[in-house]
């Protein structure tokens, strides 16, 4: 069971406050006036995840050059994301999510039912989504179980 649901387009995005791969603190609030995709993804060096975080790194000069923030955030350890971060060479911040909170105020912790190599499997975590919020903070674009091959693309065509 989900806490919440999901942001709505148009509403406020939840304020959070979290941690980066570098265990420095973020806060959304202090992104307002920028463009900022937020992406949720399982489980850091996954096949599927490190998929879409190494698409979101091949297209990241177009994000920035529209003044984009790009954040990924999953319930992975600081030091977990800095790993991943490193290894893939991502140029976007990771955010460290561990015990949940993020995930849980955006409505995207629960048991779900996920499809993997043809496969349905239920599991408990976080559903793949992606959010694109304005500059004013509110959500235009809130969608869940994202394809990590097309995703990158889909947000870039919304921009």
């Amino acid at each position: 069971a989900f806490l919440m649901p999901m942001p709505a387009v148009g509403e406020l995005a939840p304020d959070f406050e979290v941690e980066t791969d570098t265990g420095a603190t973020l806060r959304l609030s202090d992104l307002r006036g920028q463009r900022v995709i937020l992406y949720f993804y399982p489980q850091a060096d996954t096949p599927g995840c490190t998929k879409q975080a190494c698409n979101f790194r091949d297209s990241f000069h177009q994000f920035t050059e529209r003044g984009v923030v790009v954040l990924g955030a999953s319930p992975n350890t600081v030091a977990e994301q800095a790993a991943f971060k490193q290894k893939y060479n991502l140029p976007f911040t990771l955010l460290a999510d561990p015990d949940h909170q993020l995930a849980d105020q955006y409505g995207l912790w629960g048991t779900h039912q996920i499809l993997y190599q043809g496969v349905q499997y239920e599991t408990t975590g976080v559903r793949r989504s992606t959010l694109i919020i304005d500059p004013d903070g509110r959500v235009t674009y809130s969608q869940f179980g994202v394809d990590p091959a097309n995703n990158t693309q889909e947000v870039l065509d919304l921009l």
